[in-house]
């Protein structure tokens, strides 16, 4: 097959199997409430709220996860409440500094201190309404009690009627916002809701009738609506809050993507390292970087600053920039479980469908990604790529959000040559990293502290033990003997729902081909993984090691004279390549490589074909002919 031009100008080895080992459900669930259950009934009796209400409130505010000093605003427990008074976020046991941008004024606002004033509704302690979860859901319902009673004059038992004080709780300023998170709270009063906390109390709601939101009621709230839109409207669902603000040439390439034949087959999501005012002036300036979208913390406002259609110079590889969209989110990826706020996950959640949906993108780690996940396009790019949403980012949340869950309950690990998805529970995989001052833009870290936190990452080790050292990534650290606990250090983990070859298993431990190295991880009657079919193990195609990549462009002799053709080379770092005997995953069939002249607004697509691979914690990709691959 030879390379098609197209111009809008122009026109195995042996293994030994292993026995499948999984986790065994109950064998009888039992029928009593919970204790958890008994403290939302306990909490909606007292202030005459619909239990339907109270639990959907505290759905929507925390995803049934017990917030310790949650995010900008300091969100406590179930409910949320805040806590970003001075004192707090100076010396307070959330963590937070009054450094960190926005904070300082934030305080000043009474809707982010609300566990001062259920303090002052219920009687009971603050630190009570931080740490006790009766009396945190007692305080939430305390608060949604005096809006409703504001606004209303009283209490009701029709949850639609409910609709401004659940707005009003959520203090979102936006009414697109603040809709949205009203309609999430009703949507489940008709539905019903069974969910495990983050402890594994279930808490259900039976499903009734219908709650309508009513507008007027959101009209008695002071709210914002955007303003008329620029000329060029933002690209958006219409339920979020988001406008269009053009980003500098500089970070941007006009194209016509899909249209002129460029796939959009990836999302990849980032860190600002900074706030969201920020990042948008940075985007606006004379840099050589950009994104498309840029998503506040607090609301998940969202501003679009390149068109779909043009390419952003998000992540320091052209041909992931070349197919993706970007979206940057504001925070610190240090800090992330601060920063990814539960709006955050919901309204990030919305986008990538409405993408994904518009562009046909493959619902999998591998085309729903995060910087960290992108390599190098190039050997000399390999140890600089950014580490960004790191290792706090909720994978498994997420990918149940946007419709692709993988973790279906059913952990394990199956014999040696089959394949599993890590899936640890992210509440309860506790991770210590070290964070450095030159991983902490804010100043804040001033000497290498080790912060415990739940992760979506496991570490990577080079035996079958917590002792062994870390897997060595020779590029990046070509003095060193083994890889770091660094927060930055990329090398040494995987992440939730990313899929390797199991390589072998000692004990509680499964070894897997990652990096061109047999890497360990500690999987304890593999609670981690799941045992992965339906798709395709790839395997050097014969003695020699198969070479990786990190680009899919066309070869230059593909390309017409004159155009400047990228390179395609493969990557020659340490360990990069797939050794005979190894074996890595791909779950999408290769595609053709392909490259973009903006200058002629030309396409070239290449006659190689390319499979997508998990190589370590970053994809890499494979010339299909030098591969063999099968079914898992």
């Amino acid at each position: 097959m030879t390379a098609t031009v197209v111009s809008t100008a122009l026109a195995a080895g042996a293994f030994t199997l292993l026995p499948v080992t999984a986790q065994a459900a109950p064998a009888v669930a039992s029928t009593r409430p919970s204790a958890t259950q008994a403290d939302f009934a306990a909490a909606a009796a007292a202030y005459r709220v619909p239990l339907a209400v109270l639990v959907g409130v505290a759905r929507q505010e925390s995803n049934l996860q017990s917030h310790t000093g949650y995010s900008d605003n300091a969100g406590w427990g179930f409910m949320n409440l805040t806590d970003a008074t001075p004192q707090m976020l100076q010396a307070g046991p959330s963590g937070l500094s009054a450094d960190r941008s926005g904070l300082t004024s934030a305080a000043k606002h009474p809707e982010l201190h609300t566990l001062l004033t259920a303090a002052a509704l219920t009687g009971i302690p603050a630190d009570r309404l931080r740490h006790d979860r009766a009396d945190n859901l007692r305080g939430g319902a305390a608060l949604l009690a005096s809006y409703q009673k504001q606004l209303t004059g009283g209490t009701s038992a029709d949850p639609s009627d409910w609709t401004g004080a659940i707005a009003e709780y959520s203090h979102l300023t936006d009414r697109k916002a603040a809709a949205s998170f009203a309609s999430g709270v009703l949507a489940s009063v008709g539905s019903g809701l069974r969910q495990r906390t983050s402890d594994g109390q279930l808490v259900t709601v039976p499903a009734g009738r219908a709650a309508e939101l009513v507008p007027a009621q959101l009209d008695q709230l002071k709210l914002t609506r955007a303003a008329a839109g620029p000329s060029t409207p933002a690209e958006c669902p219409k339920s979020l809050d988001c406008q269009f603000v053009q980003a500098s040439s500089t970070g941007v390439q006009v194209s016509n993507r899909p249209a002129n034949g460029i796939r959009i087959d990836q999302i990849v999501l980032h860190t600002t390292e900074g706030s969201y005012d920020s990042a948008i002036t940075t985007f606006q300036g004379p840099n050589a970087a950009a994104a498309h979208y840029v998503m506040r913390s607090a609301d998940g406002a969202v501003t679009q600053m390149v068109s779909d259609k043009d390419v952003a110079f998000g992540d320091n590889n052209y041909d992931s920039n070349l197919h993706a969209i970007q979206i940057e989110h504001e925070g610190f990826s240090a800090f992330g479980a601060d920063w990814y706020t539960d709006v955050t996950y919901q309204q990030t959640a919305k986008l990538v469908k409405y993408l994904v949906k518009r562009y046909d993108i493959p619902l999998d780690r591998q085309h729903i990604l995060a910087h960290d996940n992108v390599p190098g396009g190039k050997t000399a790019d390999l140890a600089g790529q950014h580490w960004d949403m790191g290792n706090q980012w909720d994978w498994t949340r997420f990918m149940k959000l946007i419709g692709a869950p993988f973790d279906d309950g059913t952990s394990g690990v199956g014999p040696v040559g089959s394949v599993v998805t890590i899936a640890p529970t992210f509440k309860k995989n506790l991770q210590t990293f070290t964070v450095c001052p030159s991983d902490d833009p804010t100043g804040g870290t001033t000497v290498c502290t080790p912060e415990t936190v739940p992760a979506s990452s496991l570490f990577v080790h080079q035996g079958p033990s917590a002792d062994s050292p870390l897997i060595l990534d020779a590029n990046l650290h070509p003095t060193g003997t083994s890889g770091t606990d660094d927060v930055s250090d990329w090398s040494t983990t995987v992440q939730a729902g990313q899929q390797f070859v199991v390589a072998d298993q000692q004990g509680d431990w499964t070894a897997i081909w990652f990096d061109g190295q047999e890497g360990w991880i500690d999987n304890p009657q593999g609670k981690n993984t799941i045992p992965t079919t339906g798709v395709q193990i790839i395997r050097a195609a014969g003695a020699a090691t198969a070479p990786v990549y990190g680009t899919a462009f066309p070869d230059p002799a593909e390309v017409p004279t004159g155009w400047g053709p990228d390179p395609q080379n493969p990557l020659t770092a340490p360990n990069y390549g797939i050794p005979a005997g190894q074996a890595y995953v791909a779950d999408q069939p290769p595609v053709h490589g392909q490259d973009f002249f903006p200058s002629r607004q030309g396409v070239v697509n290449g006659a190689k074909s390319y499979y997508t691979v998990q190589f370590n914690h970053r994809y890499v990709y494979v010339n299909a002919a030098d591969v063999t691959a099968t079914a898992a």
